[in-house]
C-alpha cells in the first residue's frame, strides 16, 4: 500500500459518496487510475463494504446499551447456537469475544429502558449465559469508524 491508496482509503472511509473525478483530482491521479487502484483494495478485501451511516436518534433507537455476558459454555456446539442467536437480534450492533472476566461484549441499540427488556429476555434464552451485566451510556464521546492508516 502506498500514498496514493493510504490518501484513497482515508478519503473513501470519510465519505464514499464522493465522485471518481474528485477522488482522482483530491489524490493526484487521473480518474482510470484512481479506479483500478480501487478495484484493487475492494478485491483484496482492504475495503469490505460501501454503507451509509444512519443517525439512530432519528431512527427512534437513541439508547446505546453494553452488555458484558459471561458463560460457562466454551465447546462448538454452544458458540454456534450463540452466534445464530446474536446474528438473529438486529439490536446488536457489535459483538466481541473477550479475554478476561467477560466472555462477550455487546452493543446494542434500543428505543428505550423496555426496548432493552426485550433484547434481554431473549438473550436469557440462551442456555449456558451465567449473567449479563449491562451498562446504559449515558453520552456519547467519540464515535467513528474511520481507522488510523498510519501502521
Amino acid at each position: 500500500m502506498d500514498k496514493f491508496d493510504r490518501a484513497l482509503l482515508n478519503l473513501l472511509q470519510r465519505d464514499c459518496s464522493l465522485p471518481m473525478a474528485e477522488l482522482a483530482e483530491r489524490v493526484g491521479l487521473g480518474a482510470t487510475a484512481c479506479w483500478r487502484r480501487i478495484q484493487k483494495l475492494e478485491d483484496s478485501g482492504l475495503i469490505r463494504q460501501r454503507v451509509a451511516l444512519l443517525d439512530a436518534d432519528q431512527l427512534g433507537v437513541p439508547v446505546t446499551v453494553f452488555a458484558a455476558i459471561r458463560t460457562q459454555q466454551h465447546n462448538e456446539a454452544w458458540l454456534k447456537v450463540f452466534h445464530d442467536h446474536i446474528e438473529a437480534l438486529p439490536q446488536v450492533m457489535e459483538c466481541y469475544r473477550m479475554a478476561g472476566d467477560t466472555d462477550y461484549l455487546l452493543r446494542i441499540v434500543v428505543a428505550d429502558i423496555a426496548g432493552y427488556d426485550a433484547v434481554y429476555k431473549r438473550l436469557i434464552e440462551v442456555p449456558g449465559i451465567t449473567d449479563i451485566s449491562s451498562s446504559f451510556a449515558m453520552e456519547r464521546i467519540k464515535a467513528t469508524t474511520v481507522l488510523p492508516l498510519g501502521y
